[in-house]
């Protein structure tokens, strides 16, 4: 059957003519014919899955009547293994679920297994390929769960976020990716790089579907999007590395400004090097999360990820507090940009997925807001020279992230 989304789903299982259990059926079906060449799951228990469908086809209510998710494999699962793509967690399986994962069961949804990640949601890739493309990436370090959702395996599914690791992969695979105001989701029981920032995110491929499932992992009641919110005040934020922007990716950018009447916005000067910062901060406490992993079994670690904790070495607590210190005025520098515009656009990534699975692509324009703490959102807006997606990022004011998907929903019907 057609991938179908969420919401959809939601309101069919309600009428009574779609039931949990076929929907993950078909999901089933769809993954054992295409996970061969997507590769986006590490962990699938079909019968487990089937019994969580019928468990909720039984169940009265819930916001997400059966709905499968698919879990990043840094979350904890307390059925399946967490194996953070690393040799030290093979086959590891958790005490809990992470509080994401138990909200979503009580939410009535259906936890479909483990979706791959780079190691630690680091470095070093899984086998996952782009699903437009198995030759190029999907992004990074939320691979599995992009690939996922965009081949129609799971409507939904949780990413992780420390530098671009939402909204890249999303924005690879052609999908929305939502990264929250830092602090709004709980972090419980999701594997910790960088506690300054790491942040839980969602993927669908609807607006609506972010919306339900932002509900359910706030515990909260939904939030509809707001079909009729008015024409926003639109800022162009190039950022300070437009530069390494891909032609197709400026072009893009630049079509949509000019579309949606947007004005140009610019960091002040003294931010410029804001990326320098969000290095510091993530390097210091990297290395310091890490210590299990590399003190006591760093011959199970990777090169690549070993070197990035060298390099971090060098980083002294002097450097590290002074960018915190000034990442508080650069959230309130961002802060009041909003006093101008309603909503920032800027790239999702530099360009398509890269070729290959060992590079998941250069983070840069997702790390910038990471650090600011914004919510933030990209759309598939577009495609580039080898016809691969290309997105386009919302970025919003913290704490008004309903307001952010409501104005998405409006770039979208006015791209």
């Amino acid at each position: 059957m057609k991938p179908i989304s969420a919401t959809e789903a939601v309101k069919a299982i309600e009428a009574g003519t779609f039931t949990s259990e076929k929907l993950v059926q078909s999901c089933l079906d769809r993954i054992a014919e295409r996970d061969p060449v997507v590769k986006a799951w590490v962990h699938l228990d079909p019968a487990l899955a089937l019994a969580q469908a019928r468990a909720a086809d039984k169940a009265t209510g819930g916001l997400l009547r059966g709905v499968p998710i698919g879990v990043k494999d840094i979350i904890d699962t307390h059925d399946m293994p967490t194996g953070h793509n690393s040799p030290i967690f093979e086959g590891t399986r958790p005490f809990g679920d992470a509080a994401c994962v138990a909200l979503c069961r009580n939410a009535n949804g259906v936890i479909m297994g483990k979706t791959v990640t780079t190691e630690f949601a680091n470095r070093h890739a899984g086998p996952t390929g782009n699903p437009h493309n198995a030759a190029h990436t999907p992004g990074g370090s939320s691979s599995g769960s992009a690939a996922a959702v965009a081949d129609g395996h799971v409507p939904l599914a949780f990413g992780t976020q420390t530098g671009g690791s939402v909204i890249r992969p999303a924005a690879y695979c052609g999908i929305i990716g939502y990264k929250p105001t830092f602090g709004d989701f709980s972090r419980v029981g999701i594997k910790m790089q960088c506690h300054s920032v790491d942040t839980l995110g969602l993927m669908a491929r609807t607006l609506d579907d972010i919306a339900l499932f932002r509900g359910a992992v706030l515990a909260l009641p939904p939030v509809a999007i707001d079909r009729d919110v008015s024409a926003p005040r639109v800022g162009f934020c190039r950022t300070p590395i437009w530069s390494d922007a891909e032609p197709d990716t400026q072009a893009l950018l630049e079509k949509m400004a000019a579309r949606l009447g947007a004005k140009e916005v610019a960091f002040a000067p003294e931010f410029r090097n804001i990326l320098d910062d969000h290095g510091a901060i993530t390097g210091w406490e990297s290395l310091r999360n890490y210590a299990d992993e590399r003190l006591r079994n760093p011959d199970k670690v990777s090169a690549e990820l070993m070197a990035v904790l060298k390099k971090a070495d060098g980083i002294t607590f002097d450097r590290y507090v002074a960018a915190q210190r000034k990442t508080v005025a650069f959230k309130a520098h961002i802060d009041s940009l909003f006093d101008d515009v309603d909503v920032l656009i800027c790239p999702s990534a530099p360009g398509e997925a890269p070729k290959g699975q060992d590079f998941t692509g250069d983070p840069r324009f997702n790390s910038i807001w990471t650090l600011a703490g914004t919510p933030c959102v990209t759309l598939p807006l577009g495609a580039g020279d080898q016809g691969l997606p290309l997105g386009v990022q919302l970025v919003g004011l913290r704490h008004a992230d309903d307001t952010l998907l409501s104005i998405a929903q409006w770039v979208l019907s006015h791209a």
